[in-house]
């Protein structure tokens, strides 16, 4: 039987940890072991059926998997770590003993709900374009909102770029003459869209927070806490992805 190999910049990257680039950097800066030795060649080769990757301590390659929900808190970029030190969720995220990845992104100025897994192919499925998962959120925009801007916010608008949102769905949550609370509902996921979607009609975001994605809800889980996920998180999850994974 042939044996299942891959180059270790590859390994990292396929457990969606992050591009190949940045992984190649991580191995030459000491910061990745296999089978407990330090290795800065990212072209070692590792086979899945016994070597054993560990990035900053923890293990990557881990065939239990592992599904949590992060209430994630405004100001925390979604990636592992950038140039710039600002904190990351994986701040957040210290009690998992494996590595996991977010399933889409939120933006450093959105909080709210947040997937992450070591299962790509259950994140995958639930990013598919094809897949229309629903994202929910509660925006609160400068202004009052017109019926007209609802309308099409509703209806999809240019968001620009050379991009088009898609039909949301778009209710007033609450209002006063400076501000107005809305929950928006997209299956798309476009870069920082629901922001590009109110500054279109004139609104400027004030504060973001997801709240729902698909059947799952943030709840009452408090902020820059996690919980993992049970056998029916998973089971709506998956239902509302169209697929089994």
């Amino acid at each position: 039987m042939k044996k299942a190999r891959a180059t270790l910049d590859r390994v990292l990257s396929k457990a969606g940890i992050a591009s190949r680039t940045t992984t190649r950097e991580w191995i030459a800066q000491g910061r990745v072991k296999v089978n407990g030795r330090v290795i800065r060649k990212p072209d070692h080769w590792v086979e899945s059926s016994k070597d054993i990757v560990h990035l900053d301590g923890l293990r990557v390659r881990d065939e239990r998997k592992i599904y949590v929900a992060l209430n994630k808190p405004a100001g925390v970029i979604t990636s592992l770590g950038d140039a710039k030190d600002r904190p990351t969720v994986y701040d957040y995220l210290k009690e998992l003993d494996r590595w996991v990845f977010p399933v889409g992104r939120l933006d450093m100025d959105t909080s709210g709900l947040l997937i992450l897994t070591n299962d790509t192919d259950f994140g995958e499925a639930l990013l598919r374009p094809q897949s229309k998962v629903p994202k929910t959120y509660y925006a609160k925009v400068s202004g009052v909102v017109s019926d007209d801007e609802y309308f099409r916010l509703a209806g999809g608008l240019d968001i620009g770029r050379g991009e088009s949102s898609g039909p949301a769905v778009v209710r007033e949550v609450r209002s006063s003459s400076k501000y107005t609370w809305l929950e928006l509902t997209i299956t798309e996921g476009k870069n920082r869209q629901v922001r590009r979607m109110c500054q279109a009609v004139g609104h400027l975001v004030l504060k973001l927070v997801r709240i729902r994605i698909g059947d799952l809800e943030l709840g009452d889980l408090p902020i820059g806490k996690f919980r993992r996920l049970d056998s029916s998180d998973l089971q709506r999850l998956r239902g509302n992805s169209g697929t089994d994974v």
